[in-house]
């Protein structure tokens, strides 16, 4: 096993987690800019597209990390008959649900039950997108199609890195780490938007307000609120993965949605079929 997995199973993950979360949350200056200028300069992060620019601008880490775009910086496929990117990432895997069980990495496979925690029966046969948001992408997370929210499903669990390394070697990655859940009605069916949490990963945040991570057990919501495609849902603070699971026979995903294609959101990934 490498390294990196050893010294994630050794790490309190989530008192680790929890404590660089208050740094990340800190809006004293002295604290948060030299964090903020070393973060950028480290991944290499181009603040070009961003609604400030300049990294004197933002508040705390957290607020540095979770930048708002300006306007224009993205544009949403302009046809609504088209899924689109909820994120800017890597495609990690992409393809259809064989006897419900998603791909992880090559060689690893895991069930839809599993990760949502209930029965997924109505996607099976359907298609999924996994795609990684790595520290230098914007991460906030957006609907891939207009929808009405109808139930959130929030689930406790580890928090191992979500990168390529991991993947390959952490059997059940996806399932054994918090996880959010949402289930959307659409004119294609139903869609699956789940929000994976990962190490660092301070918090998941929703803009109904809720639930507020971290989870301490489960939480299963209903609701009944409606939001355009390419409307904003949720944000990561630091890197993390969201899935995106649809029903069969109503969505067929692009043939050049590979792993390792880089993806922005609101750029088409699919189109309604039936």
């Amino acid at each position: 096993m490498q390294p990196f997995v050893l010294l994630q199973r050794a790490l309190p993950q989530h008192a680790l987690s929890r404590l660089l979360g208050q740094i990340a949350a800190s809006e004293r200056s002295w604290l948060a800019q030299p964090c903020i200028r070393a973060f950028a300069r480290a991944y290499g992060i181009d603040l070009a597209d961003a609604e400030r620019p300049q990294p004197g601008d933002y508040r705390s880490f957290n607020d540095f990390f979770t930048r708002q775009l300006k306007p224009g910086a993205r544009v949403i496929d302009a046809d609504p008959a088209r899924l689109v990117s909820p994120a800017d990432g890597v495609v990690s895997q992409a393809g259809t649900l064989t006897d419900g069980l998603l791909v992880q990495a090559k060689g690893q496979r895991y069930a839809l039950d599993d990760l949502i925690g209930r029965s997924g029966a109505r996607y099976r046969g359907g298609d999924f997108v996994t795609i990684y948001l790595a520290p230098r992408d914007y991460h906030r997370v957006h609907l891939p199609m207009t929808g009405q929210l109808v139930a959130t499903t929030a689930l406790p669990g580890e928090l191992f890195s979500v990168n390529a390394t991991t993947a390959r070697t952490v059997p059940g990655l996806f399932c054994r780490n918090e996880r959010l859940v949402c289930e959307f009605e659409t004119a294609a069916g139903g869609m699956l938007v789940i929000l994976v949490g990962a190490l660092i990963v301070a918090s998941i945040e929703t803009v109904w307000g809720g639930p507020v991570s971290p989870y301490r057990s489960r939480q299963d919501n209903n609701w009944n609120l409606t939001f355009e495609r390419g409307a904003e849902i949720g944000r990561f603070l630091l890197g993390s993965t969201v899935i995106v699971v649809t029903e069969p026979g109503r969505l067929a995903l692009s043939p050049d949605l590979v792993e390792g294609r880089t993806v922005h959101m609101g750029t088409a990934i699919g189109a309604i079929t039936g």
